[in-house]
């Protein structure tokens, strides 16, 4: 039965859309040494990125990563903003496109774990939303998410023998 092959793949292209959408809101392209263009944060998340972290941690019960946020992140928005915004991007293509979803996944699962931190004593609405991507998550790896309706399918099947076929 493959019902459940197409309703992991059909939960995982909509998770990777949801992060895909940073490409449009956190980043644009720049021109690194005035020619080469490549992906960077884009000024309004590097002005936002601040404000909505010093939020997040004015109550934050967790010290040592309220400190982390208040002392290392902040001062650093420049480096933390493109980090945050390549990496949602990242994570979104991987798994919208079935690619190396495995990786994707626990990568998201890293960006998951962080952000949620960062904000689940603000409501148990946020909690909630990150328990759930968490849970999500762990279901691409662990079903292999990207082999029906994705790229990892197709490259295992080309190249099954290959180490990096098994990274989906």
């Amino acid at each position: 039965m493959r019902t459940p092959q197409y309703a992991l793949a059909f939960t995982r292209i909509v998770v990777g859309i949801w992060f895909v959408r940073s490409l449009f809101t956190k980043l644009t392209i720049a021109l690194a040494w005035g020619v080469l263009p490549v992906p960077t944060a884009n000024q309004r998340w590097i002005a936002v990125m601040p404000k909505l972290l010093s939020k997040y941690a004015a109550d934050n019960p967790f010290g040592g990563y309220r400190d982390f946020l208040l002392h290392t992140v902040i001062p650093n928005a420049h480096i933390f903003a493109p980090l945050t915004g390549l990496g949602e991007a990242a994570v979104g293509l991987s798994l919208t496109l079935g690619l190396f979803t495995s990786v994707g996944a626990v990568c998201g699962m890293v960006q998951v774990i962080f952000y949620g931190l960062a904000v689940q004593h603000m409501s148990s609405g946020q909690q909630g939303f990150h328990v759930m991507l968490l849970a999500m998550m762990i279901s691409f790896v662990v079903g292999h998410a990207g082999r029906c309706f994705g790229l990892d399918g197709a490259i295992r099947s080309r190249w099954p023998h290959r180490w990096w076929a098994r990274l989906g």
